[in-house]
């Protein structure tokens, strides 16, 4: 799995011009899900997502987690993380999950940091969206869970 998080004063996604996910300050997560994709690893990125210490403390250092901040997720799938630019000009989206094994790990991630006592917001499976921020710091990471 595949995330680009971003440290949020607040976002939002719209579907049809209507709100269907909405969080004050905390992290906007970007989700991409490989075909090869397990719950194990969607179990590692949450834990790296919810630890993650890219919030300021009291002297301006990253040292505070989206829990220590009492933070909300918006969680938004994202199948274009998977995108393979290196021939053409099209990319390929072969590695990206098809969506029957894709959107069941996608609702366990969100389940289970539901399950950690965290505010979770989602877009919705699948459809076309438009997602709204207020980019915090900037402060825009990237994690993998092939990385770990």
């Amino acid at each position: 799995m595949r995330a680009v998080i971003q440290r949020v004063v607040n976002a939002r996604v719209l579907v049809n011009d209507r709100v269907v996910g909405a969080i004050g300050g905390g992290l906007l997560v970007l989700l991409g899900i490989a075909a090869d994709d397990t719950a194990a690893d969607g179990q590692w990125l949450l834990d790296k997502v919810l630890d993650l210490r890219i919030f300021e403390n009291a002297v301006g250092k990253f040292d505070r987690s989206v829990r220590d901040v009492n933070g909300e997720l918006l969680v938004v799938s994202q199948f274009t993380l998977y995108a393979d630019t290196r021939k053409g000009r099209r990319p390929s989206f072969s590695a990206a999950a098809r969506p029957e094994h894709a959107q069941p790990l996608y609702e366990s991630f969100t389940a289970a940091a539901r399950g950690c006592g965290i505010c979770v917001a989602t877009g919705e499976f699948g459809a076309h969206m438009q997602v709204e921020l207020t980019n915090d710091g900037p402060v825009t990471i990237t994690l993998d869970s092939r990385s770990r």
